[in-house]
Parts: structure tokens; sequence; C-alpha cells
């Protein structure tokens, strides 16, 4: 049985950050971790594109847009949704985390995603650095990951 092991060499890839403005502590933070963790995964910070939109509900067009480039080997949305007293965070919430997974499916192409869905500000900001983190991580593999699969699909 060949099996594909997860792989966290940045090296060669082309990664693009798509980060919400809306709640911009939490943005930050989550960019700040993410951006380290890509480099110390040996992602060239030149081979990094930012792209800053309005909030959660437009990422999805933005990672879209990007994806149809082909230039990219993975994307990363990052922004947060802070619970207020109206039904506005469940939509927010939940339209945003489907666009994403639509534009994954849709492009093949891995998106990690990073939009913080809490209660509270205090709970997203406790969540920043490994959310951050995390999502470089996802990334960096499942664009190894799908490298290899096409890689194997070519040899067969």
């Amino acid at each position: 049985m060949r099996q594909i092991k997860p792989a966290l060499s940045g090296a060669e890839l082309r990664i693009a950050i798509v980060r919400g403005r809306f709640n911009e502590a939490i943005g930050a933070g989550l960019l700040a971790a993410c951006t380290e963790r890509l480099a110390a995964l040996g992602v060239q910070r030149g081979r990094i594109t930012l792209v800053s939109v309005p909030g959660a509900l437009e990422i999805p067009l933005a990672l879209q847009q990007l994806a149809a480039t082909g230039h990219y080997h993975a994307l990363i949305a990052l922004g947060a949704v802070v619970r207020g007293d109206t039904y506005h965070f469940e939509v927010v919430s939940n339209e945003s985390a489907a666009g994403v997974m639509q534009v994954q499916l849709d492009a093949g192409l891995p998106v990690a995603n990073g939009i913080l869905t809490t209660d509270t500000e205090e709970q997203a900001l406790a969540r920043v650095a490994q959310k951050g983190s995390d999502c470089a991580e996802v990334a960096v593999e499942m664009a190894n990951l799908i490298r290899e699969i096409r890689n194997e699909k070519r040899t067969a």
C-alpha cells in the first residue's frame, strides 16, 4: 500500500491570504500568527499575496478570484465574526463558511478557513495565535498533498 504522508515544506509554494478588516485587532493577530508560521515552514515572503476585504462575507469572492488565476497552491481565509444581539451573526458565520468551502471545492484548491466565529471579542483574541498558525500549516500540508496526488495522476 502506498501512503502519501503529510509534508510541511513550503519552500516552493505560492499562497494567498484574504483577510477581512472587520474586527481589526482580531484580523491583525490572525495575520501575524499566520505569516510567522508560513515563514517558519519555508514559504518565502515574496511568494505570499495578501488581499484585504471589508469583512467575512466578502472573503469568498476574493478567494474565488484568486483561485481563478491558477497562480496559487493554496489560499487562506482570515477574519472574525463576533456574536451580536441579532440573527446577523448566524447569517454571516454560515454564509462565509459555505462560501469558503464552495471556492475550495469548485477550484480544487486548498483553502484554510481561519474565519473565527465566537461569542465575544475576548474569545476570538484568545484564539488568534493558534488559529493563524493552524491555517498556515493546513495550507502548506494540503498544497503539498494536492501536488503529490496530481503528480501521481500524471505518472499512472
